[in-house]
């Protein structure tokens, strides 16, 4: 199930064994699955961003306030 949120803080994810990539504030699409978590937004210049995180990375997040789900 699809769920909204927002990015509030400082959230990044690695880009394959590169360096760490930062997903923009704003609006994102989240897909909870058992050990991870995919995050879905668009780019200021209109591309389309997606990464998959781990659930504890994720979690962690929410915990911090980084990124807060909005209520269904």
């Amino acid at each position: 199930m699809t769920q909204q949120a927002l990015i509030r803080g400082e959230v990044s994810f690695r880009a394959g064994d590169g360096v760490l990539m930062p997903i923009p504030p704003g609006p994102v699409e989240i897909e909870v699955a058992d050990d991870s978590v995919t995050l879905g937004w668009t780019e200021s210049n209109g591309a389309a961003g997606a990464t998959a995180i781990t659930r504890d990375e994720y979690e962690r997040y929410v915990r911090e306030g980084k990124i807060r789900v909005q209520a269904h």
